[in-house]
């Protein structure tokens, strides 16, 4: 499962910018920006053993981000948001540079790595710069299914987590089903979802929505249980009728449980979309990398991991924003 961890607010990046005098000299910023000056150095002026295209652009993309990180250091926190980001982030700047240049020295400089098992960052940016049209149509058609698989999934979670959580007789009933068929991976559902749905597309929906629907129905239910009865007795006293206890009392209440079983469901349901997208659909991030290691095309596979990793990311990312926006009453309450 994809890690998840939460990121950081635009207050904690202004608090820890902060800290510093507006018209201090960002050190790391220097020595990162140095770091990826020698970067495009290496790159330009180190032979490769066998040519490869776009090294000059490779180059120049590091010249762009030392200059960036320059600029940064030199003017404190002139700049806005973005580079104030910059700042807080700038350990990360410089060790990616540090890892760039080790990668390319492994692989296209001395080929410590062999090809094609391992590639150089020229021949990942090769991929992205010739073979954009393809890899760009299989992430919208995974960002697609995805999309289907894991609103279902999340959907049916948080109706069965609500209503085995508020109802003692839904809970005797259907707690036992969980507890038989939630532990089993959805992928060991293949074979079966394959033989019931009548197309590769709609058996892959079903997979992923049954992996995000575990994780959200277990969360939700564990939220709606450990509400303080005291809320209901409140409530009740002020006239409070069943509906209004679920909907203004319970599910409120519940909501950070919700949101950790929508993280899960996501990172789950992630892992079950490159599994399914392999198994007979015809695009996609799954379908892609199973054609790159078809074709031994091992540069393509290792940008659709990339391009997969950053997918990830950014859903997360949006998730975390969903979930401030909705539970921004609870602000100071909720740590993670």
């Amino acid at each position: 499962m994809a890690s998840i961890d939460p990121p950081i607010s635009d207050g904690a990046v202004e608090v820890a910018a902060s800290a510093r005098p507006a018209a201090s000299l960002w050190w790391t910023g220097l020595i990162a920006a140095a770091a990826w000056a020698g970067t495009a150095a290496l790159i330009e002026l180190w032979p490769e053993i066998i040519p490869q295209p776009y090294g000059r652009e490779l180059a120049a993309g590091s010249l762009v981000i030392a200059l960036l990180l320059a600029v940064v250091a030199a003017t404190g926190k002139l700049g806005g948001k973005i580079a104030v980001a910059i700042r807080y982030y700038g350990p990360w700047f410089l060790v990616s540079a540090l890892a760039v240049a080790a990668w390319e020295i492994v692989t296209a400089k001395t080929g410590l790595l062999p090809v094609p098992f391992f590639s150089s960052p020229q021949s990942i940016l090769e991929v992205f710069f010739d073979d954009w049209e393809r890899l760009g149509l299989s992430v919208f058609y995974s960002v697609l299914l995805l999309a289907k698989g894991y609103f279902f999934g999340a959907l049916a979670g948080f109706i069965t987590g609500v209503t085995i959580g508020w109802s003692r007789a839904a809970s005797y009933w259907v707690h036992p089903v969980l507890r038989l068929i939630g532990p089993l991976p959805a992928t060991a559902w293949l074979p079966l979802a394959f033989f019931i749905f009548p197309t590769s597309g709609s058996a892959s929906v079903f997979l992923i929505a049954l992996a995000t629907a575990f994780p959200v129905t277990i969360l939700t239910w564990s939220g709606i249980a450990s509400v303080n009865r005291d809320y209901y007795d409140i409530a009740r006293t002020l006239g409070a009728k069943p509906l209004f206890l679920i909907f203004k009392v319970a599910i409120p209440a519940a909501l950070p449980h919700v949101f950790v079983g929508l993280f899960m469901g996501l990172g789950t349901s992630f892992a079950v979309l490159v599994v399914a997208e392999m198994l007979g659909v015809k695009a996609g991030l799954g379908w892609y990398l199973q054609w790159a290691q078809g074709w031994a095309a091992y540069a393509n596979m290792y940008a659709a991991l990339l391009v997969m990793a950053l997918m990830c990311s950014t859903l997360i990312t949006i998730l975390f924003r969903v979930r401030d926006w909705s539970l921004s009453w609870q602000k100071g309450l909720v740590r993670w």
